[in-house]
């Protein structure tokens, strides 16, 4: 035994500098154990009957309940189609116009992002995750409280997600309550966002006569009109509903502004099941898909074939309370099912997970994103919004949450990508080296060393140290870790920032309020 052991150090030694070297070293982007758009789909709560059942039941909905309020420009385009106005004032919709749209509808959408590298694939059912959301506080984790969110606020969580590998896309994930005019607000969360980050942009228009105004920033961003309509880096979240089965007036003007102006469009359906859609899970993914179904109608009559995300959202509630319940199974599950109806009509889709109800990044935040991220991305959603960084029932964002964000999201992804099955993997052939006349153990062999890097996903920041090593480290608390890492990250000026003589052509034509 003593003969072998010099050998043997000598093995792990080498070992372990053949490691390091090799993760010193970039990898390839078909090479990486994760990346953006991987494809989902292997979860499906839903059976194919099931699916069957809601597509059925949301059809009879829109041809029988029908939507409400639309506005004068909305019934012309929609009856234009071939809906139907009744004396009521509800547009129905007949099932062969629904599905003579779904044959038109946008399938193989790529969301461009000004950075071609985030360009997003949402054909299929490859997953993205990325930020979204309307949070008015920020989540103060040195003093366990919350803040009014602002301008500066929104462009540090820009500037924080475009330095994270598993965030994928940012929608603008707060309101900048330091801006007072709304006008003033929409334009500069276009600004701060595109400021921050180059990957894909989501933002909200608050009011219809900001649509053009916004437009024409994006277009100043992009170098002109026809340049942004080539590669449209922003897209708009659009509420076009108020459930239950009602259209948001005003927010379907802005949508037609935006749709004839080049800019995808996120149709997004919010429901609150057991208030604004029926209580129970399918009931509520029902009430979803028929509000999406009528807003897919209402895209493809004004340009078909338009980029339109299929935005099933609907919300879980706590019935003893009136809560939101963002991060508890019921959510996963109404996500996952979302998911699939998505798949179904072969339509790229987003819905929400990965948010959570706790207040600060604590455990409960921890088990909560996780859950619903994981089941999200398993049933092969296209676009995970609310994935990072969102807490208080949607109510609070947090800067070292959607730092945490990027090892919860990079694990998740990992589920996603499964377990890959074939002869190498299998790997009889190292069983049979390592055991007869081998060393006894795949430490340091060549083909652990060549896979420890394809096959796993190492956290940035969660700890993995024993407990001697971590109380021989100072204890390293995980949140003071995060803020060191938000402070490094916030210490630069963010790589996105625009080309000095655009920024200023900017600021000349446009109210921008973010520091030069």
């Amino acid at each position: 035994m003593t003969d072998h052991a010099p050998s043997r150090r000598a093995g792990r030694s080498g070992g372990r500098a053949a490691r390091l070297a090799l993760r010193a070293a970039p990898m390839s982007d078909d090479l990486r154990p994760i990346r953006p758009g991987m494809t989902g789909g292997t979860y499906r709560p839903l059976s194919d009957a099931d699916v069957q059942k809601i597509h059925n039941a949301a059809l009879t909905a829109l041809e029988t309940i029908g939507l409400a309020d639309a506005p004068p420009s909305g019934v012309e385009i929609l009856t234009g189609a071939g809906a139907l106005l009744g004396d009521d004032g509800r547009i129905r919709f007949p099932r062969a116009l629904v599905e003579d749209m779904l044959a038109v509808a946008c399938k193989d959408l790529t969301l461009c992002a000004r950075d071609p590298r985030h360009d997003l694939d949402l054909s299929g059912q490859r997953v993205h995750y990325g930020t979204a959301g309307a949070a008015v506080n920020m989540v103060d984790v040195t003093g366990n409280a919350f803040r009014d969110s602002t301008l500066q606020d929104l462009h540090d969580a820009a500037r924080i997600a475009d330095t994270l590998d598993n965030v994928h896309f940012l929608q603008r994930p707060m309101v900048a309550r330091d801006i007072a005019d709304n006008l003033e607000m929409d334009l500069n969360t276009i600004y701060a966002c595109c400021a921050g980050t180059t990957k894909h942009v989501g933002t909200s228009i608050s009011d219809p006569s900001h649509a053009q105004a916004c437009l024409d920033l994006c277009y100043a961003i992009a170098g002109g009109e026809a340049e942004f309509r080539a590669r449209p880096f922003v897209s708009m979240s659009n509420c076009f509903v108020v459930p239950p089965m009602k259209f948001a007036t005003e927010s379907c003007e802005s949508m037609e502004t935006c749709v004839r102006g080049g800019m995808p469009v996120l149709l997004l359906s919010a429901g609150m099941s057991g208030a604004t859609a029926p209580s129970t899970i399918a009931g509520a993914i029902t009430q979803a898909v028929a509000e999406c179904l009528a807003g897919l109608v209402y895209v493809n009559a004004i340009a078909p074939g338009h980029p339109a995300i299929f935005g099933t959202w609907p919300f879980g509630l706590d019935l003893r309370t009136g809560a939101m319940t963002v991060g508890s199974g019921e959510q996963a599950l109404l996500t996952a099912g979302c998911a699939q109806m998505h798949a179904f009509y072969g339509v790229p889709g987003g819905a929400a997970a990965g948010a959570s109800d706790s207040k600060m990044p604590d455990m409960q935040a921890g088990w909560e994103q996780m859950c619903s991220n994981v089941m999200a991305g398993l049933a092969g959603c296209n676009m995970i919004y609310e994935a990072a960084g969102m807490h208080a029932s949607l109510l609070g964002f947090c800067h070292e949450s959607l730092i945490l964000a990027d090892d919860i999201i990079g694990q998740a992804q990992r589920c996603v990508r499964g377990i890959e099955v074939d002869d190498e993997t299998l790997a009889l052939d190292q069983m049979a080296e390592v055991c007869m006349g081998g060393p006894g153990h795949y430490l340091g062999t060549d083909r652990t060393l060549s896979h420890m890097e394809r096959d796993c996903v190492y956290p940035a920041l969660g700890n993995r140290m024993s407990p001697k090593e971590w109380a021989e480290s100072d204890r390293p608390d995980l949140i003071e870790q995060t803020i060191k890492r938000k402070e490094a990250i916030l210490a630069t000026r963010a790589p996105a920032r625009f080309d000095p003589a655009l920024d200023a052509d900017l600021r000349k034509r446009f109210p921008i309020h973010l520091p030069a």
